[in-house]
């Protein structure tokens, strides 16, 4: 009976943050598949949509850091809520809006409230999640974000095609207000250090974000930590931005083809994070399974940019390296968790998460370049490169592990 009631448990935790970060990868990926009719609908060009998706993205990463702090200070919990709401929002207004500077302004409220999720949901899931299931949690909490990705284009393109753009943006948001309505229901399922702080001392208002200050973001296992995620984000970054271009130039494939190898690595990569998972959970070793995949990954880019493959062999080695880099990352956070000092979750996790968006940002134009100046296989060989980098960075934040706070079973 008490097994039964853990995995109720359990799968209600992972339900409520599982939800509420697909939907924060939806609103990421919301508007770009409505660009066409915005553009007829404020008379912008593409550069102007494109600055929405930009200033999302620094909206979000401008402001996850202090997120961060107000997690561990007031708990996970009132800020994820906080966040559904902003971001809901935000999405959903844009459908009422008649200018365009509206639209912006709403996009950064938008992305002020998805700045909240990786912060509030790595607290909860630390605090809330036994060492047994911790893995498995942490890739469930990937794959959900990548499930919002996979979900966002086709979901908004037949809710425009059933009721216009405005709508279809309304009825985004208001799948914001699902989720916040769950979370006032079975939120008290949700704990994180903040909260246990506060119930220590006797329900008082003071959390942990005091303690230490900036000072366990500047930890040299933090630090390497957000360097090996400006690593693995330059990886998917380049790959997803670029590959396609590369192998038309390189390997003298067609666009569909070479779209299709693509896809073989997207898809390659959601399996691969829930294998991650278990895999998380039964060994320790989480360095060197995360070395392992990226050693591979090198190996497989570089053969790419140095020789001639048929399409099946394209096909067969990015799924091989979309299978690694997606197993990489439920032993990636175990690794996060381990260097984090307790009562820092919400930091930490903030701080390296933002390396994510400094490395998306930096790798397009990067390898934008390197096609410009006609050096196609280059992609690949600074994509292996970077790799292997990343296998330096595992290895210094091994050498400065922390003791982990034991979450609640």
């Amino acid at each position: 009976m008490a097994v039964s009631a853990e995995r109720k448990r359990y799968a209600a935790i992972m339900g409520m943050i599982g939800s509420g970060h697909a939907l924060s990868h939806f609103y990421l990926l919301a508007l770009p598949p409505l660009f066409p009719l915005l553009k007829a609908e404020f008379g912008v060009g593409y550069a102007a949509l494109g600055l929405l998706v930009t200033l999302f993205n620094v909206a979000t990463g401008l402001v996850q850091v202090p997120a961060g702090f107000l997690v561990d200070r007031i708990g996970a919990r009132r800020v994820l809520m906080a966040g559904l709401v902003l971001s809901g929002l935000g999405i959903g207004l844009i459908g009422l809006a008649s200018e365009y500077w509206m639209v912006l302004g709403l996009v950064a409220i938008a992305g002020l409230g998805n700045s909240v999720f990786h912060p509030a949901d790595y607290a909860v899931l630390n605090a809330s999640i036994g060492p047994r299931r911790i893995g498995r949690a942490f890739a469930l909490h990937t794959f959900a974000g990548n499930v919002g990705f996979t979900l966002a284009p086709a979901t908004m393109i037949l809710l425009s095609s059933l009721w216009g753009w405005r709508a279809a943006l309304g009825l985004a948001g208001l799948a914001a207000i699902a989720v916040l309505g769950v979370l006032l229901v079975y939120g008290h399922l949700l704990k994180d250090d903040a909260t246990a702080s506060r119930a220590a001392v006797g329900g008082g208002a003071a959390g942990t974000a005091g303690a230490g200050g900036f000072r366990p973001l500047l930890t040299p296992g933090v630090l390497t930590m957000f360097a090996f995620f400006v690593c693995i984000a330059m990886v998917t970054a380049g790959v997803q931005s670029f590959s396609v271009t590369a192998l038309v130039d390189l390997q003298g494939i067609g666009l569909a083809p070479a779209n299709t190898v693509l896809t073989a690595f997207l898809m390659a990569s959601a399996g691969g994070v829930l294998l991650g998972g278990p895999l998380a959970d039964r060994t320790s070793r989480h360095g060197l399974v995360a070395a392992a995949a990226m050693l591979g990954s090198a190996v497989l880019l570089f053969f790419v940019g140095s020789a001639q493959l048929p399409l099946l062999a394209l096909i067969a080695v990015f799924a091989a390296v979309g299978l690694l880099q997606g197993s990489v990352r439920p032993s990636r956070d175990m690794l996060v968790r381990a260097v984090t000092p307790k009562g820092a979750t919400g930091r930490v996790f903030a701080f390296v998460s933002t390396g994510l968006n400094l490395g998306a940002a930096v790798t397009p134009v990067l390898f934008g370049l390197l096609i410009d100046l006609g050096h196609a296989q280059w992609t690949f060989f600074l994509l292996a490169a970077i790799l292997l980098l990343a296998i330096a960075t595992v290895g210094v934040a091994r050498a400065r592990r922390v003791p982990a706070a034991a979450p609640a079973e």
